[in-house]
């Protein structure tokens, strides 16, 4: 992976010796709040709704065991012991302290981390596939573009004041585990005539617009890519509506302008960036695919394995779940849920962060990755040690079988911590996630998405079941939709129709999936397929029975 150079570390140490200054006269007084919120937002300090939140990013989803320990040792010092796991693969610390936060930005310095960028309007944090590097399925491994991404658009000077914030994602395969079309751009690995290139997606992004990214150009090749990038955004910087914020996302330019004229317009500013650039971006790239070469895998038997899949029907459920196919004869990819059954969904403890990292150090060649999902994941390990590992995490409660299923949710932090949800995700997570644990394995896959506002932090909009909490005269009242996909077939949920109060929304979850169990043709035929062959209307005859459409609202 990427380590910082000099030039890096000590770009670290001017910005942060700027912002103790900068934090320094908020304290004193000399800076109002109006004053000091752009600055504390350029270095990721949120004000929510009880303490300020940091948040601190995680590039591509991939860090080391030095840096999951600092991130722990963060949490217990200057926070409250825990940090949370975001879906741009990031972590929130929600309790620091205002005078503290220079402190922990030096700390995150310390292991080449940092805060850049985790808001405002201008690139956020690159997301990436998080079984980058490892998939079985991948054509090549992102991080090395994701990478160059990074170093492009920080402290980019005619991006770090866009009309609105920016999201890119790219994935290296063509399973996309990286919702590339639900951002702003979106970037799928592909081949043609043998040569490597990336299919371009524009203008996707949830929120209270919810859009589908659309293919502005199906194959840029490799090198012409940055300057490609550079001419979307200068062409979203000059055109972007800037009257107003709910119509400021490149989605909206796109859908006024229509992706024809975007891309004409974008292809103009292409041709005349491109004469600019010399190549050096190559040669960055050609030394970054260096720092991301393979680990040194190790050839050993794996009989340890079939031995504790065949007698270990805990290990055997672990396996069928949280495993996933690595490229590498003998390896697997193992995710490890944040979900345990009645957990906050992405919170990881500074215990368990110290374990993961021990896990990584010992058995992972020292690499985690974080999911959009919320879950973390080691993504090199041998099956000979996956007994073990299966072992380590049960002490912890981290070896929870549920990858993928019902009780995987995704979920805000809601009205318990942002000042912005107008309902609360969290404890309606945990109480699904209790109510399916028994059957969850006999639903099979399922994806459920949990968001506390229309601003879909939680991507209700892509979830096969999604939930939206909303403010109805003072009461939480939850939607649901139906459909959604965040994968290469992504799809926006359809509404099913009135919403529920809170002590209503797990049993009319729970009748959806009655519902499926008993619509589907066999085990093989999972939601999606299911909801696809028969339409909503089967799912919102029972969501909506008559005895419960009274309480609907």
């Amino acid at each position: 992976m990427y380590a910082y150079s000099e030039f890096d570390r000590a770009f670290l140490r001017t910005r942060n010796t700027q912002f103790r200054a900068q934090v320094e006269r908020r304290i004193a007084g000399n800076l109002t709040e109006e004053e000091f919120r752009p600055l504390r937002l350029m270095n990721g300090l949120y004000l929510q709704l009880h303490a300020y939140m940091l948040r601190v990013a995680i590039p591509y989803g991939t860090l080391n065991s030095a840096q999951m320990r600092q991130l722990a040792m963060i949490a217990d010092r200057w926070d409250k012991g825990y940090g949370h796991f975001t879906t741009r693969q990031n972590i929130q610390f929600n309790w620091p302290r205002l005078n503290d936060v220079p402190d922990m930005l030096d700390a995150l310095a310390e292991v080449g981390m940092h805060a850049i960028q985790t808001s405002g309007n201008c690139v956020r944090n690159v997301t990436a596939d998080h079984f980058a590097g490892a998939a079985a399925d991948e054509i090549a491994d992102p991080r090395p573009v994701a990478e160059l991404l990074r170093q492009w658009s920080t402290d980019h000077p005619e991006f770090q004041f866009l009309p609105r914030k920016f999201k890119i994602a790219i994935t290296g395969s063509p399973n996309d585990r990286a919702v590339t079309r639900a951002h702003d751009i979106g970037l799928r690995t592909v081949l043609r005539n043998g040569a490597r290139g990336f299919e371009v997606i524009v203008g996707g992004g949830l929120g209270r617009t919810p859009v589908i990214g659309k293919v502005l150009a199906d194959f840029i090749p490799e090198a012409d890519l940055l300057p490609y990038i550079e001419a979307i955004l200068s062409t979203y910087n000059s055109f972007g509506r800037r009257d107003n914020k709910y119509k400021a996302r490149i989605k909206i330019m796109v859908n006024e302008l229509g992706l024809d004229d975007v891309r004409a317009r974008v292809e103009a500013r292409f041709r005349t960036l491109r004469a600019e650039w010399q190549g050096v971006d190559q040669h960055i790239l050609n030394d970054l695919r260096r720092a991301f070469a393979p680990p040194a895998f190790r050839v050993a038997p794996t009989d340890g394995f079939d031995t504790a899949y065949q007698r270990d029907p805990g290990f055997r459920a672990f396996a069928d779940t949280n495993l996933a196919a690595h490229w590498q004869d003998g390896y697997a990819i193992v995710t490890i849920s944040l979900k345990a059954h009645g957990a906050t969904p992405g919170d990881a403890s500074s215990d368990q962060m110290r374990l993961m990292a021990d896990l990584a150090e010992r058995y992972g060649h020292d690499e985690l990755r974080i999911s959009h999902e919320q879950n973390v994941i080691l993504p090199h390990v041998h099956k000979s040690d996956l007994p073990a590992l299966y072992a380590a995490l049960k002490t912890a409660q981290l070896a929870t079988a549920n990858i993928g299923l019902a009780s995987d949710i995704i979920a805000c932090p809601g009205m318990d911590y942002c000042a912005l949800a107008t309902a609360r995700s969290i404890p309606v997570a945990q109480d699904i996630a209790r109510a399916v644990a028994a059957r969850e394995h006999d639903i099979g896959g399922l994806k459920i998405k949990i968001s506390g506002c229309i601003n879909a932090c939680g991507h209700h909009h892509v979830g096969h079941i999604g939930i939206l909490g909303l403010d109805r005269a003072g009461v939480e009242n939850y939607q649901i939709t139906l459909g959604g996909d965040a994968t290469e077939t992504a799809a926006l949920g359809e509404r099913a129709g009135p919403g529920f109060a809170y002590d209503q929304i797990v049993p009319a979850i729970e009748r959806v999936l009655d519902a499926y169990l008993d619509l589907r043709r066999g085990p093989s035929e999972d939601f999606l397929a299911t909801f696809r062959r028969l339409g909503a209307q089967p799912f919102k005859d029972a969501l909506y029975l008559p005895e419960v459409s009274a309480h609907a609202v």
